[in-house]
């Protein structure tokens, strides 16, 4: 058994599958609404927040004709200090080097789910996939909370007459001692989601953004699809190669059905980049989201972007899709929304993820349902053959609709450092939704001058064997033949679908190092003899 040594004790699974003690509503935050319990149901003038029976979890329904809510929180008092516990949450969309098992922490936000472990089982607790609100947990000596974040855009949602499912509650007991937390998570990660969509086979290939940060050709895009079929030769899974932001540079892109059609002629699967709510500088007003939503960080309002609740904009926001279809694609990674639309980073969220004051142009959806309609409509631009893959995506939200979800910040192609904290840490500590919500994508293996090779080996190496999608990007100046003897067996085990390797030591490090899977244990070092440097990326 991983983990902690077991106590002689029974473990305990909390209760967040009966009514709460206390649910409060708010029409912004310094303003809440008195809410009073009658049988499975919270009321007040205008509100109502029902606690529904459901097969399989607990659904809550909010009512508010009375008021522009912005917040919901529901609350179970429980006896919490008396279990040693460790808890790991979730983020918000990407992770930034920061998931790890900690101790109790109450201001700590956990979105969408979190998981408990005692020393003899692991408990989760979380929301289905697909929520109409943006959930959080959280969790104290004397209970737990759940946040719904109601909001539409920074301000009340206007629902009207309309009954919201906000989302359903879930919880799963681990099985006492005969169950590793690894695998208690991966079967609570199923369970809120019911159903994913998943590419028919393994995903792995080139990206060039780390090697060509932008500065990328139709030559060299075609020159990395050459290598990527000598490097699969004789897979019958077939590589992509991905090409990433750049490529709307006319003078080194002046055809892109002829880079489609040149990366097919290998027998390899041509990928692109977009950036889908972007907008040029001369849109008009009404098509675009409020710079208000940046609040102080008003230079970020410079870069425009639609608003897609206005149908005319999102039909441009779709059209980038549909192009890039058109042109012969088959993997669209799009990028940047949930920045775009919110104007936070994941990282910057905490508890609120955008900023209080403005608004979209549709107020009567809450920023879920509209991040989600988001999906849902570029799901249909693309049709069901091309293959979705979400980075600066809400995974919780896109699951079921994305093939793949881009689950960490940039790793990097100049600073070993960043690769550490950001790609290790997103692979060990989300790898449970590999399969379960998508096909888990812990970023690039940067393979350049800058990054010593025996890193980038070992972290190829980790995410082939852990069955998530391998994206190399292949700097000709780095590429010898050792790495592509590497790179050869790294896409072998990659398009066999990996050998289930799971981080063991994840209880003790935000960078794991032992893993252990069907083809024995590793252990990789991640910082070698010099250790890592803060300061780096």
């Amino acid at each position: 058994m991983e983990g902690h040594s077991a106590p002689a004790r029974e473990s305990a699974l909390l209760d967040v599958l009966r009514v709460p003690d206390s649910v409060t509503a708010y029409a912004g935050l310094a303003h809440p609404v008195a809410l009073t319990r009658s049988q499975d149901r919270w009321q007040a003038s205008g509100v109502e927040v029902a606690f529904e029976a459901g097969a399989s979890g607990m659904p809550v329904v909010v009512s508010s004709p009375g008021h522009e809510l912005t917040h919901l929180h529901l609350r179970w008092a429980m006896d919490v200090a008396a279990h040693s516990i460790l808890l790991l949450g979730d983020h918000w969309e990407r992770s930034y080097g920061d998931l790890a098992w900690r101790g109790i922490v109450p201001e700590r936000v956990m979105p969408w789910y979190f998981l408990t472990w005692d020393g003899v089982a692991c408990h989760g607790y979380g929301v289905k996939t697909g929520a109409g609100a943006l959930c959080f947990w959280q969790m104290d000596a004397e209970g737990v909370s759940l946040w719904f974040n109601l909001s539409n855009g920074g301000e009340g949602v206007q629902l009207g007459s309309r009954r919201l499912h906000a989302a359903t509650i879930v919880s799963r007991a681990g099985r006492p001692y005969d169950e590793a937390p690894f695998e208690s998570a991966r079967r609570f990660c199923r369970l809120m989601c019911e159903k994913p969509r998943l590419p028919e086979s393994a995903l792995y290939g080139s990206n060039d953004w780390y090697y060509a940060y932008g500065k990328n050709s139709a030559r060299e895009t075609l020159r990395d699809a050459e290598l990527m079929a000598e490097l699969s030769s004789g897979l019958s899974v077939r590589p992509f190669t991905v090409v990433d932001d750049g490529w709307r540079d006319a003078a080194r892109f002046p055809d892109m059905r002829e880079v489609a059609a040149g990366i097919r002629e290998q027998k390899v699967r041509p990928g692109i980049w977009i950036r889908p709510l972007i907008a040029p500088r001369d849109t008009r007003a009404e098509l675009l989201a409020p710079g208000t939503r940046f609040g102080a960080q008003k230079e970020r309002a410079t870069e425009l972007a639609y608003d897609p609740t206005v149908p005319e904009a999102l039909e441009l926001i779709t059209a980038k899709a549909r192009e890039v279809v058109e042109f012969g694609f088959e993997l669209v990674k799009h990028d940047y929304s949930t920045y775009d639309l919110l104007g936070r980073w994941g990282s910057e969220m905490g508890a609120s993820p955008t900023t209080p004051g403005w608004h979209l142009h549709d107020r009567s959806r809450t920023n879920a349902e509209v991040i989600r309609d988001l999906y849902l409509a570029m799901r249909k631009a693309v049709g069901d053959k091309t293959l979705l893959l979400g980075c600066n995506t809400v995974g919780h939200l896109g699951a079921g609709i994305f093939e793949s979800q881009r689950t960490g910040d940039d790793t990097s192609g100049q600073h070993w450092e960043r690769t550490r904290r950001m790609g290790v840490n997103t692979l060990a500590f989300r790898l449970a939704q590999d399969r379960t919500f998508f096909a888990l994508d812990p970023d690039c293996v940067g393979i350049t001058p800058s990054i010593p090779w025996e890193q980038n080996r070992q972290w190829m190496d980790v995410i082939a064997r852990s069955g998530a999608a391998l994206f190399v990007s292949p700097d000709p100046a780095a590429i010898g033949s050792e790495q592509k003897r590497a790179i050869g067996e790294a896409f072998r085990i990659a398009a066999a679908g990996g050998m289930g390797l799971q981080p063991s030591d994840w209880f003790d490090s935000t960078c794991p190092e032992r893993w252990s899977g069907s083809g024995g244990t590793a252990r990789y070092r991640w910082c070698g003899m010099e250790g890592g440097d803060p300061f780096a990326g």
